[in-house]
């Protein structure tokens, strides 16, 4: 039995129809990451992503108390995010350089 499942049946959840629609999505997203053999470093920048995505939406919330408590995990997720995007930005320099360099 998958996690999920076991979820749903801890909170008297018989079957996905019963949830709303957000939940329907977040349920689904992460049937689909559950179900994947092995998470790709394009996985894990989607899922960092969307976390930055769900902070940076909660501190546009002007009713919400304690913006300050999600400093840390935005932080975090941002660094993950240089380290994942790093290479790419390497490479993008470097082929400027050369460019440059041979008056392309």
């Amino acid at each position: 039995m998958s996690i999920l499942k076991d979820i749903f049946k801890k909170r008297g959840i018989k079957d996905i129809t019963e949830l709303d629609k957000e939940e329907r999505e977040t349920f689904e997203k992460y049937e689909t990451i559950l179900s994947k053999p092995d998470l790709t470093l394009e996985d894990v920048k989607h899922f960092v992503e969307s976390q930055i995505g769900i902070i940076e939406a909660k501190w546009k919330n002007y009713d919400r108390q304690n913006k300050a408590d999600l400093i840390p995990y935005h932080t975090v997720y941002r660094a993950l995010l240089d380290v994942i995007n790093s290479n790419q930005v390497e490479r993008v320099q470097l082929e400027k350089y050369l460019k440059n360099l041979h008056g392309l």
